[in-house]
């Protein structure tokens, strides 16, 4: 199965896709979508449409798992995010490409076996479960492999495959 990670943002998107296979998970690509700081929202959000269409288009994902938003402190960035993940899944949805979100303590629990496991820790354990000699860059692709590995450990569990069945029969 292959598998889109995406990182959502508004200044960099986070990509990463693996291949996962009997329990066998291998990093095929990863990168980042940029956007311009000086551009006006509606435009970096076109950027960002744009950059995910080719991206679906040149990976052809079976799947993509995309972290869902967490913000504390700054509301005004999360709002802006919030628009930038919102036109990732509605380019997902509209190529038809399956689509999963995961909590960032979902994707901390699946990779470093600890649901509140620092940045630091999820990032070597990426690096060591895809066997790779150096962590990722930038952070926002490695963030966005860990996603990937996330989905390719939950869709393997039998509550996934129930949670998924349940919403299939809504």
């Amino acid at each position: 199965m292959r598998i889109l990670g995406i990182d959502p943002g508004i200044a960099i998107v986070g990509f990463g896709l693996i291949e996962s296979e009997r329990g066998r998970d291998q990093m095929i690509h990863y990168g980042a979508i940029n956007t311009p700081a000086g551009l006006p929202l509606a435009k970096r959000l076109l950027q960002i449409e744009r950059d995910m269409e080719e991206l679906l288009q040149l990976t052809k994902p079976d799947v993509m798992a995309v972290e869902e938003l967490f913000f504390s402190n700054n509301i005004t960035t999360g709002i802006a995010v919030a628009h930038g993940r919102g036109v990732i899944l509605a380019t997902a949805e509209r190529m038809g490409v399956p689509l999963f979100e995961y909590t960032p303590m979902q994707v901390k629990q699946a990779v470093a076996g600890y649901g509140k496991a620092d940045k630091r820790q999820v990032m070597d354990m990426t690096r060591r479960l895809l066997r790779l000699n150096d962590l990722p860059r930038p952070d926002d692709a490695a963030d966005a492999l860990a996603i990937a590995l996330c989905h390719a450990r939950c869709a393997t569990s039998l509550l996934q495959k129930q949670n998924l069945a349940a919403k299939q029969t809504i």
